[in-house]
């Protein structure tokens, strides 16, 4: 059957949408006054005995086509439970108004079609049908029931298309995870067994030639990479399944940060590092996981600022109980629009792709880092003006803060 009108049977509203509509239709076809009362009587009937007994049967008028003829059909689906019988007056009088009437069940639920031949004088085709399923799809409401109906019946179909655009989402996201880790952990064993070798090969006591050893040196600095980039694969996989594992404990801020711009020091020696500190203080954090923190801030201050340029680190004890960290540089800076999705997992800029590496991993794993800590983190910038990454910590409260 080609469906040209489906009408849900909730309430008795509905049937005087199904009588007009029903009426329409035969009209649009040119049958005559008679058969099309005749055919939209049969359909309410149906529709008011399903209603009596369910708010979930659905109407379906269309044309069917047998050989060269065709018939006018109303289908009406419903529970499979509900049972009718000739006792109930609209189910037995539906079937003395149209020739053929079949009840029929289903697996899950019952139908009821109703038909009516067409003469062959209408000259029915697929065109023709057609230009008259576009009519219905077109028309306007009937009334202000059915316009609510129809606006209903749109937000249902779009609320079902993004749960299902939601759920396929969430598997790709799962699948592409699972993928990760295996990958990960599968690149991560022969890596470890590479970087072996180079430091046995750096450590022997036989003879090296310079050339060799600065290749060496080469490879165990590219392992050095893509060590770190399998490092951060592992822990995209375990912030998706919440596997990625802290310990927490009170930390010396103040030595903590002088600690790590040693370090980042001698990986930029092109830049230069000011530190402005505030009081010592103690928070509570998980030092390794915090380092990892630091060297993407760092890292990607001296990537997206020119050599000879100045990094910033400061700390300043803001609200209560917690301290802010903030790095700034004098680098490219960046829009408001990309300052919204920096965070975003495997986001990366359109203005640095061809210019910069990377996966835009760092700062994904940043944030959730900080977050973990039950800090906060954001960035503040202009193009062309730098950048300055703030993120904050908790202290660890002293008794004499408690009391007080």
């Amino acid at each position: 059957m080609t469906a040209i009108v489906s009408i849900s049977l909730e309430n008795e509203m509905d049937l005087v949408l199904a009588h007009k509509r029903s009426m329409k239709v035969a009209e649009r076809l040119g049958l005559t006054v008679a058969t099309q009362t005749t055919f939209a009587t049969a359909v309410s009937e149906i529709a008011r005995t399903v209603i009596e007994h369910t708010d979930t049967g659905t109407l379906e008028i269309g044309l069917e086509q047998h050989t060269t003829r065709y018939s006018l059909v109303a289908t009406v689906t419903f529970e499979k439970e509900i049972r009718f019988t000739n006792a109930d007056a609209g189910f037995y009088y539906a079937q003395k108004l149209v020739p053929e009437f079949e009840l029929s069940e289903s697996a899950n639920s019952n139908l009821i079609t109703m038909k009516i031949g067409l003469p062959r004088s209408l000259k029915l085709d697929p065109v023709k049908i057609n230009l008259l399923k576009n009519y219905f799809e077109e028309e306007s409401p009937l009334n202000a029931y059915e316009e609510i109906k129809q606006r209903n019946a749109t937000l249902n179909r779009l609320a079902t298309e993004k749960e299902e655009e939601l759920r396929q989402s969430k598997l790709i996201d799962e699948k592409k995870t699972e993928f990760i880790s295996v990958a990960s952990h599968e690149i991560k064993t022969p890596l470890t067994i590479l970087k072996a070798y180079t430091q046995l090969a750096n450590a022997t006591k036989e003879p090296v030639s310079d050339h060799l050893r600065g290749l060496l040196n080469k490879i165990d600095i590219q392992s050095n990479k893509l060590h770190a980039l399998v490092q951060q694969l592992l822990d995209i996989s375990k912030i998706e399944n919440g596997n990625l594992q802290y310990n927490i404990q009170p930390a010396n801020l103040n030595e903590f940060l002088r600690r790590q711009i040693a370090v980042m020091a001698h990986i930029l020696p092109h830049h230069r590092f000011e530190i402005i500190l505030g009081g010592d203080v103690q928070v509570l954090i998980d030092e390794l996981r915090m380092e990892q923190v630091m060297a993407n801030l760092l890292g990607n201050a001296g990537k997206y600022s020119d050599k000879n340029t100045r990094i910033l680190l400061q700390t300043m004890k803001t609200a209560p109980g917690s301290v802010t960290i903030t790095i700034s540089d004098e680098g490219r800076g960046m829009s408001a629009e990309v300052m919204t999705s920096v965070f975003d997992k495997f986001y990366r800029a359109k203005d640095v792709i061809k210019s910069h590496t990377g996966l835009g991993m760092g700062l994904y794993i940043t944030s959730k880092i900080v977050t973990d800590h039950q800090g906060k983190i954001w960035v503040e910038s202009e193009e062309g003006k730098g950048s300055a990454f703030c993120f904050t910590l908790p202290l660890v409260i002293e008794n004499n803060e408690r009391e007080s």
